[in-house]
């Protein structure tokens, strides 16, 4: 049972519906969530909890609600609303300004649930921004800042999108070209920046700009300023809508600005010291992904394992069959092999430890494992894994984007490579 003192840690609104699972087994509690994996023997009672209680809003948002969203490329507003009602979207977030100041273990349950229930990579999307992306507010906003930034963000009357990407340096985010010029009490930034997440629907957008030119500094690490500002139509900021292969409930964009006058008092910490503050939460970022990597894993896994129950073929299930059989089950020591190595990641951060060997390991681990449980997925299913009706395809084409983003598996082999074998830096 979650202890009083778990339950004292979890969003206030969240806390009366808690407390009465709480009061009964987790394994009863469960059944009202029993599409979710419940072979989690690990978990703490917190965690728990908070996956009991995302099951529950996500029950309401089954499978054919994300492929009608897709079809119709709406933006999930009504199961937004329903975690932010919850006092979800602030999970990380101090309580002081409506979050409930939970760790990243908590989180990351949140996230792989949300993944997990039929939602994929499109749900989990839908509130990305707010378990990590303004985390360098919360670290090294000022006191006004958090208050008028935090507050409508947790409370879901403003979406925020994350802008950090541009099309001519990638991965490479100390070359970025965007620039901040300072005048007087506002900036002038001109640039561009590219796979923007929800840009169309975001009334704020997380930015970063060079402020001071690459020649002009020691370290190409410096002179680049972080940005928390309104995004809307009067703005001289041209959108575009990225044409992509999945996700279409959630937008990606390209973004240009020219002569687009941003206050001084949305600037986020010094001037200068942006990359400091965006890399504060790349850590967690990571973990966060593999999570949800994990949960659209598991999703495919449990398709699998049911239609392989029920599919009759030469007069028995095809499960029996071992050339079904193993492959699933290797898939599930996959998953948990990559959910343990995110599980260690997680208590490491929450602890402090501020090394990414882990979180980039789970990363990757997590990734690989959930894209061929996904792609094992269509395959159980033969030609009906190629329909839509059976979700197992869209599971295929989300889970690509864990393995590209936010880095590519090749650059965590280098970080690994570097960082922890001591092997020379390769690019």
């Amino acid at each position: 049972m979650a202890s009083t003192k778990c339950s004292r840690l979890l969003p206030r609104r969240a806390r009366p519906q808690l407390q009465r699972l709480a009061s009964r087994p987790y394994s009863a509690a469960a059944r009202a969530t029993e599409f979710l994996q419940t072979h989690s023997p690990d978990l703490t009672e917190s965690q728990k909890a908070v996956r009991e209680a995302i099951g529950k809003i996500c029950q309401k948002y089954p499978d054919e609600y994300w492929l009608a969203r897709e079809k119709s490329k709406e933006f999930p507003a009504d199961f937004y609303h329903d975690l932010a009602k919850g006092g979800w979207l602030g999970i990380c977030l101090p309580e002081k300004y409506g979050g409930s100041g939970l760790g990243l273990a908590e989180a990351s349950t949140m996230m792989q649930t949300i993944a997990e229930s039929g939602g994929g990579m499109q749900a989990a999307s839908a509130v990305h921004i707010n378990i990590f992306g303004l985390e360098p507010v919360a670290k090294f906003g000022t006191e006004q800042q958090k208050k008028r930034f935090l507050e409508p963000l947790i409370a879901g009357r403003e979406r925020a999108c994350f802008a950090v990407t541009e099309p001519n340096t990638g991965l490479d985010t100390l070359k970025l070209q965007s620039k901040a010029v300072r005048n007087g009490d506002h900036y002038v930034l001109s640039g561009q920046k590219i796979w923007i997440t929800t840009a169309q629907t975001a009334q704020k957008i997380l930015i970063l700009a060079r402020t001071t030119p690459i020649s002009q500094v020691k370290k190409s690490s410096e002179g680049l300023s972080l940005f928390y500002t309104d995004l809307n139509d009067s703005l001289p900021i041209q959108i575009t809508e990225i044409d992509k292969m999945d996700r279409g409930a959630i937008d990606s964009n390209s973004v240009f600005f020219d002569g687009w006058k941003v206050p001084c008092r949305d600037r986020i910490g010094d001037e200068g010291h942006g990359f400091k503050l965006i890399m504060h939460g790349m850590n967690a970022e990571r973990i966060l992904i593999g999570c949800e990597a994990l949960g659209l894993g598991y999703a495919a896994l449990r398709r699998a394992a049911l239609y392989s129950n029920e599919r009759v073929v030469f007069g028995r299930p095809i499960g029996q069959n071992q050339a079904i059989q193993h492959p699933l089950a290797d898939s599930w020591m996959n998953l948990e092999a990559a959910r343990l190595v995110l599980a260690q990641a997680t208590r490491m951060y929450d602890d402090g430890y501020p090394g990414g060997e882990y979180a980039n390991a789970g990363k990757y681990l997590a990734a690989e494992a959930a894209f061929k449980a996904c792609e094992r997925a269509v395959m159980c299913h033969g030609g009906m894994g190629y329909a839509k009706e059976y979700h197992v395809e869209r599971y295929l084409r989300e889970v690509l984007i864990p393995r590209i983003a936010p880095v590519t598996k090749e650059m965590i082999c280098n970080y690994i490579g570097q960082r922890v074998l001591g092997l020379p830096k390769s690019y």
